[in-house]
């Protein structure tokens, strides 16, 4: 059993880190506004454009370094709000933990393919290997 609960000004604080991962996630939201905007906007441009023109929007060093941040905020920020959920409605310690584990494993992947498929584009490599695919 826990002691006394400890208050500030009258408001309960928590024992507990949570405030920091509240503070970062609030941060890559603010980040990803911006990001999301400019993703619209390349998403518009590149509408009807074929293979190669994309391949040349990716290979500017600008397109492909905010691909990349953008992919870096967005799974970072889907981790942490994924994490929340599963805090908050898991109870069971084994459960929530082995949960916690497989969701930094899977966003930690997708970050990684992502970044690395960005960069395959922007050297003008193909996406995929050869003769994989269409």
């Amino acid at each position: 059993m826990s002691g006394a609960a400890k208050y500030k000004n009258g408001v309960r604080v928590s024992e507990r880190h949570g405030a920091g991962e509240w503070t970062t996630e609030k941060v890559l939201l603010l980040l990803l506004m911006p990001l999301g905007v400019w993703v619209a906007s390349s998403v518009f441009t590149l509408t009807g454009a074929g293979y190669d023109a994309t391949r040349a929007w990716f290979a500017n060093t600008l397109n492909a370094g905010l691909a990349i941040v953008t992919a870096i905020v967005f799974f970072g920020f889907a981790s942490l709000a994924w994490k929340v959920i599963v805090e908050d409605y898991i109870h069971k310690p084994g459960t929530k933990t082995l949960l916690l584990a497989l969701l930094n494993i899977v966003f930690l992947a997708l970050t990684a393919a992502s970044v690395f498929f960005i960069v395959r584009l922007a050297l003008g490599s193909a996406p995929l290997p050869a003769g994989f695919g269409a």
